[in-house]
């Protein structure tokens, strides 16, 4: 070889070695894949049917037993997932454009500086995308299919919400419909080709992140054929506030009727059984998956994250289905992790968030978080198993009601302000249903306070270690110094942003109430209480 070659290959070396490409591929920077189910809770046996996931990720890696998501509903924790930020500060309040719920305000401030942008932009990765998006997502007053967000290699996005058959899908822009043809069109199995594909045409050169989002298990539970006569013989778990009136609760869930008919009992029990059907299909997916990072030689060296955006409710307090509230069946989530450095069949009890995921994927890429306005933690330190790791004793949870300017006409004796009512007149939410919680978890407790925004300035407190399943409200009973200290925290929480949204909680040693951060952002003024408002 003449010199001049060699002079050519030495320098092709270089540059290859400070490109973006080249450095990914000398320091082999971990791949991560993030499966997101939509509706699927982890306390009333959501993970159930999900025997080859518990298999290829739980047992191989880490399962967190106290995962949260700060707002029950689809688009404000989607929002969360991507910005790493509560509902206050990436304004996604509901599901509908006006909710801000994938609107051209929310593409123009916070869509650039999501986690997968950062990726992307900044940390050289691939990044792909397949599936449901945010609910609004294709809207023709946001720009339609044609919007592909900032961020993304390779974007396959469900239009608007979960379906299963005859839906669209944005291909980088382009419209692509589907049909009703089970070998082509049921979407799980969509999404999990687009994914084998992605992993066999894929640069080898750069690593790669995927974010897989299945419609399964939200409505309208429509299994694959072969799974349709599984789970015959299950129903909704009937645990102690099965069916029970919610005595002591904001009047939403007062309202509802106890006992439920036996149409109702009937209509939530097949629901449980067709959401678990179509789990069967997620759980195929993450089987051909996991044996095609294994057959590239990659798995070693991927992280994949398992969770949902929301948990939910099947009968609880007479609540037919849905999810929205603030208890644990709707607020928590499974979340399971394994990769390099995890453990094997760990399990762990610290209080994590949605808003984790993407400051944890960001950490694995070695992004400095510093340069983040996230308000969520890295996982990094957990997954590892560091000890003495300072986390977090409490998190914030909050929803903006939904409700119309007229009345139901399922309801009509209600009132305006309430929507998705049953035909037996239960509603599940309304424009007052509108409430902010601590939800702390302690050495020394397991609490849960929350404010209603609405006349009655109602406040739900729960005090899971003796009543796990939220039956009874003690704001009446429980001690005032630390009604008056959960209620400052709260609103310190409504109105922080970063570094302030991990400042120690009620129950940390290092807490110290300080007035300036209350007013720091959004001024946020305190409530007073008094005996008649509780």
């Amino acid at each position: 070889m003449s010199p001049a070659a060699v002079a050519r290959g030495l320098a092709l070396a270089a540059l290859l070695v400070l490109s973006p490409a080249g450095a990914a591929r000398q320091a082999r920077r971990p791949n991560v894949v993030l499966i997101l189910t939509d509706d699927q809770d982890v306390c009333l046996g959501g993970m159930t049917p999900l025997k080859k996931t518990n298999a290829l990720i739980a047992q191989m890696g880490i399962t967190f037993l106290n995962a949260y998501v700060p707002s029950a509903l689809c688009c404000p924790s989607r929002a969360s997932i991507l910005t790493g930020k509560y509902p206050h500060n990436h304004h996604v309040v509901n599901n509908t454009l006006e909710g801000n719920c994938s609107s051209k305000l929310w593409q123009k401030i916070q869509e650039p500086y999501t986690f997968p942008a950062l990726l992307k932009t900044m940390c050289g990765y691939q990044t792909f995308f397949a599936g449901k998006y945010l609910n609004e997502y294709g809207a023709e007053d946001a720009g339609g299919v044609g919007h592909v967000p900032p961020g993304w290699s390779f974007w396959y996005a469900l239009e608007k919400n979960s379906k299963y058959y005859n839906y669209t899908l944005s291909v980088n822009g382009k419209a692509r419909r589907h049909g009703e043809n089970y070998s082509v069109d049921y979407l799980t199995d969509v999404l999990a080709n687009m994914s084998l594909d992605f992993l066999e045409y894929k640069s080898n050169f750069e690593p790669f992140f995927m974010m897989i989002s299945t419609p399964a298990p939200h409505s309208p539970w429509t299994a694959a054929p072969q799974y349709t006569k599984s789970f015959q013989n299950v129903s909704a778990p009937r645990n102690s506030n099965f069916n029970i009136h919610g005595k002591n609760k904001h009047w939403l869930i007062r309202q509802a009727k106890t006992p439920m008919t036996n149409s109702s009992i009937q209509f939530l029990d097949d629901a449980y059984r067709k959401r678990w059907q179509t789990l069967l299909s997620v759980d195929d997916l993450i089987e051909k998956l996991v044996k095609k990072l294994e057959l590239n030689g990659e798995l070693d060296n991927t992280y994949i994250f398992y969770t949902s955006d929301n948990g939910f409710h099947t009968g609880q307090f007479s609540l037919p289905i849905d999810k929205r509230q603030l208890y644990e069946f709707d607020i928590k989530v499974p979340l399971l992790v394994r990769g390099p450095g995890i453990k094997p069949n760990q399990t762990n009890k610290m209080l994590v968030a949605n808003i984790d995921l993407g400051p944890t994927i960001l950490d694995i890429a070695g992004y400095d978080l510093n340069k983040t306005q996230m308000d969520g933690m890295s996982l990094l330190p957990l997954l590892r198993g560091d000890k003495n790791v300072t986390w977090r004793s409490d998190f914030l949870v909050e929803y903006q009601g939904e409700g119309f300017n007229g009345s139901d006409p399922t309801c009509p004796g209600l009132g305006p302000g309430v929507t998705h009512c049953f035909p037996d007149c239960v509603c599940e939410d309304s424009y007052n249903n509108t409430y902010a919680c601590v939800r702390t978890l302690s050495t020394s407790w397991d609490l849960q306070y929350c404010e209603f925004d609405d006349r009655e300035v109602f406040v739900e407190v729960y005090n899971l270690t003796a009543d796990p399943h939220q039956i009874n409200n003690i704001a009446k009973t429980i001690d005032q110094e630390i009604l008056e200290k959960m209620n400052y925290r709260l609103m310190m929480l409504q109105s922080c942003s970063g570094a302030t949204c991990r400042t120690p909680g009620v129950f940390d040693p290092g807490y110290r109430f300080d007035p300036r951060l209350m007013f720091s952002n959004h001024g946020v003024r305190a409530r007073r209480f008094s005996a008649q408002f509780l």
